[in-house]
């Protein structure tokens, strides 16, 4: 059973109940396809999506009395936020530390950020008048535990009720849905075809016949199949879902009723991509990642078109077909594709200094997302939210994966686009098909009208500036689930047109530059990708909301307007559709007096390029900044011209003196004099060392090692961490089961040399005289542990099995192999994140736990991997 046939309400309603809703949708699901016609069959499939009618919710109260003993055998979806948290807890307490039980420990510490408030006191405390006397500077106060966020956030979750609402966009694609079970080939005119392999000719081997229509309308159809694929961000993977507010905090600064009413869920439909490649290229080049969420609400749909980088690269609209050339392959040669390692980016970037502080972004590990269900979000841009009474606040949206915060390094996502190409769609689908849904929390940093220009190192109307979250904290207003996967890419994830222009009463825009340009740029280009200006009736485009205006005719018109009268005013019609005017709930653009010389310039806030880029860099963990290095220069080796390379080290030297000295030293560049010292100041927030997740190992893919002769302990630790929620396969030397020590056979998921340690989080050696010797004699095996290592993975050994660790002159029994600091992750043995089992001994609670937590880290940067092969 897939996954599309058995959504769940809600991500923390009892397993008891879940089943019995499962049982009780299948069964109706399954009376009325007997009952129907293919149509009908795919309607009742779709009946276990979750019930909305009241009906439907007492339908499924009264089996779940009548089925409640089946829910011992159904899986949990995931296991609990609070558990996630504990494992979270435990990668960051340092060696021996043990889970810290949910809502006890560090919860209560959790700092001054209002993000750990719980939601409605979080609203409350960060109102419009929150930044009246603003911290002037970034880097003023201390970010909050890390972990202690994460419990916060896994009570918030825990908290928000189950609504209706978030499946209506699907019951409204249901219409549009062709089943094609149990049915028979005909035409696109309905014609039902004698033969489709072989064209209509004059005798066997004669000449083909122009009247085969069936011929014809087969080939031309095929030849019209593709359309232009986006200039930008052409490489896409989509799903869909729901949003829920956690409460009604924000009434005071929206009317946008999907932001505030927590009884009913909106649907979204949300897009991630990669920027510069096109739709064939890889899904793990170092780039920007697209964040796009299209809010189906009742008052229209809204687009939320972000990035995972909250800043861009330019400043102004009109610059973005230059930077978008620069970073695209070189014209003369179509090369190097979905890659910014080259020429023209590096002469672009360095000849427009506005661009330095994304660029010091995109080389680094934000650049290279484990998976779109670890990534964050942001809106990037400042926003207004206009409330009822006309109370207008700006706003920034950001978007937070409950699972945290992390990222592969660059050899691993390398190797990855020669392994797996589609690594992150593949993951994206993988995960709702298996139902650990992807999970967001948005959260807003609210500015009050008056505060403005209350920053004096930040223009808000600047999209290359950020608001630190110590300065404008960021506070938690709901969360969205992904809980389907499309029916069909081309249909949905490929035609999905987002639209900045798209908002709803209650959100308005600014006068950010770039912004404003976007407001032209994504509604142009939606007319040349789907053939006219129909576009919004596309299915997945349609909104929730009723359309009814005078628009007429044009490509792929697939409304029928009835009535005489197509304009307004009119009597013919009876006036209709009637303008509901301000008092309606109709938009009201933002009053706002306008008026300046007519002239072609910049503000002069806008002209501070470097001093965000050095908070960005002092905010790094000491490995951040390794990768930060080792990314500038790997680019900026692949740029043939000197004087581009001097350039970039010169632009360095404004943001870290120790920066450009370390990349200089890297490209064959002279070191740069001492330039403008480092201002010193940081925002933790910026790291991802502090953005664990609470979800612990909940879908993290861990491969074990095995080959004949493995002990049967192996089978606990599987178990065990399946429990948790990690997604384990079990690799052999060649394909087909191995013999168990002790009698019988373990099954293989695979064969270790068709995957690569690359595509796992966590590697787990089994134990085993002889499937040990099996293993390090297979320089696959060897290979797949030590590269493993170097990536920062977590490893756990059984027994013997550290005999392949040693094989492959890994450094784990060294006491000198942390030179500096204690360990910030569990320590088992000699070396973080590396969880041994001693031979002869059992797989216990506290083994299992160190081994999960070492898991719930997801990298262990403390390793001496200069010297390792792999």
């Amino acid at each position: 059973m897939t996954a599309r046939q058995r959504r769940s309400t809600d991500a923390n309603e009892p397993t008891v109940k879940k089943a019995a809703k499962k049982t009780a949708h299948k069964a109706g699901a399954e009376k009325a396809a007997a009952k129907g016609s293919p149509a009908k069959k795919t309607a009742a499939k779709r009946a276990a999506s979750p019930p909305a009618a009241p009906s439907r919710a007492r339908a499924a109260k009264t089996a779940a009395s009548a089925t409640a003993p089946a829910a011992k055998t159904a899986p949990a979806r995931r296991p609990t936020a609070k558990k996630g948290a504990a494992q979270v807890a435990a990668a960051k307490a340092g060696p021996g530390a043990k889970a810290v039980p949910a809502g006890k420990g560090t919860a209560a510490k959790a700092g001054p950020r209002a993000r750990t408030v719980p939601a409605k006191k979080a609203a409350t405390k960060a109102g419009p008048r929150s930044t009246t006397v603003p911290a002037k500077k970034a880097g003023s106060r201390l970010a909050p535990a890390a972990v202690a966020e994460a419990l916060a956030r896994a009570q918030r979750i825990a908290a928000a009720q189950p609504a209706p609402g978030g499946d209506t966009k699907v019951a409204q694609l249901d219409t549009h849905r062709m089943a094609k079970l149990d049915t028979e080939l005909t035409t696109d005119q309905g014609i039902r075809v004698e033969d489709t392999d072989n064209w209509l000719r004059a005798g066997p081997r004669g000449p083909a016949l122009l009247e085969d229509f069936h011929g014809r309308e087969k080939i031309m159809r095929f030849d019209h199949e593709r359309i232009p694929e986006r200039v930008v961000h052409a490489r896409g993977s989509g799903a869909h879902g729901y949003f829920q507010p956690y409460d009604t905090s924000l009434a005071r600064h929206t009317a946008a009723r999907f932001l505030t009413d927590p009884d009913t869920r909106t649907p979204v439909f949300v897009r991630f991509s990669t920027v510069q490649g096109s739709r064939g290229s890889t899904d793990t080049p170092r780039d920007v990642r697209g964040f796009a969420v299209k809010f189906y609400s009742d008052q229209g749909n809204f687009d939320l078109v972000g990035n995972n980088m909250p800043v861009f690269f330019i400043q102004d609209g009109i610059k973005f077909p230059d930077v978008i050339h620069a970073v695209k392959p070189e014209p003369h040669n179509e090369i190097p594709q979905a890659a910014s390692a080259h020429d023209t980016f590096w002469d672009f970037v360095t000849l427009q200094p506005e661009t330095m502080h994304h660029v010091i972004w995109l080389m680094s590990d934000r650049a290279l997302p484990r998976s779109f269900r670890t990534m964050q979000g942001f809106g990037v841009h400042t926003f207004r939210l206009v409330a009822a009474d006309g109370t207008r606040t700006f706003v920034k949206f950001h978007w937070t994966p409950v699972a945290g915060v992390h990222s592969l390094v660059w050899d691993e996502a390398q190797k990855i686009s020669g392994k797996d190409p589609d690594f992150n769609r593949r993951d994206l689908w993988d995960s709702i098909e298996a139902g650990v849904y992807p999970e967001y929390e948005l959260g807003v940093q609210l500015i009050a009208e008056h505060d403005e220009f209350a920053f004096d190192d930040i223009d808000l109307l600047d999209s290359t500036k950020l608001i630190p979250e110590e300065v404008v904290p960021v506070v938690p207003v709901g969360r969205m689930v992904l809980d389907r996967n499309p029916d069909n890419f081309f249909a949905e994830t490929e035609q999905v047109a987002f639209c900045v222009q798209n908002i709803v009463p209650g959100i308005d825009f600014t006068d950010d530059p770039l912004l404003q340009s976007r407001l032209f740029s994504y509604l142009d280009t939606q007319l040349t990708r789907l053939g006219g200006p129909n576009f919004a009736q596309i299915p997945i485009n349609r909104p929730l909301a009723p359309v009814r205006n005078h628009q007429q005719d044009g490509f792929h018109q697939d409304d029928i307007p009835l009535g005489q009268a197509n304009y307004h005013p009119n009597s013919l019609g009876g006036g209709c559709p009637v303008v509901p005017g301000a008092g309606g709930g109709a938009f009201v653009h933002t009053p706002e007096h306008v008026d300046g010389i007519k002239e072609r310039k910049r503000s002069e806030t806008f002209s501070d390029h470097y001093s965000q880029a050095t908070l960005f860099w002092n905010s790094m963990a000491a490995w951040e900044k390794e990768h930060i290095v080792a990314a500038y220069r790997f680019e900026l080796g692949k740029v043939t011209h000197p004087h581009i390379r001097e350039r970039m080290v010169e632009h360095l030297n404004h943001i870290d003196h120790q920066l450009a000295v370390a990349v200089a030293a890297g490209i064959g560049v002279a070191s740069p004099a001492a330039g403008p010292p480092n201002h010193g100041r940081m925002s933790p927030a910026l790291s991802q060392a502090g953005l664990p997740g609470s979800t612990g190992v909940v879908g993290r893919k861990v491969a074990v090692l095995v080959a004949d002769g493995v002990d049967p302990g192996v089978e606990t630790v599987r178990e065990a961490l399946t429990l948790d929620g990690a997604v384990v396969e079990v690799l052999g030397l060649v394909d087909g089961p191995v013999t168990v020590s002790t009698g019988g056979a373990l099954p293989v998921d695979r064969a270790m040399n068709t995957v690569a340690s690359v595509l796992y989080d966590a590697v787990v050696v089994a134990d085993g005289d002889a499937a040990v010797d099996l293993l390090v004699n297979d320089g696959c095996a060897v290979h797949f542990v030590a590269e493993a290592y170097k990536h920062g993975k977590a490893l756990g050994v059984l027994g013997v099995g550290d005999r392949l660790v040693r094989a492959a002159r890994l450094p784990v029994h060294e006491a000198s192999d942390r030179l500096a600091g204690p360990p910030s992750k569990p320590a088992a043995g000699a070396l973080d994140g590396v969880v041994f089992l001693a031979p002869g001994k059992v797989a216990d609670g506290r083994f299992l736990s160190d081994l999960s937590a070492a898991i719930a880290a997801h990298r262990h940067f403390d390793r001496p991997v200069e010297g390792i092969a792999a």
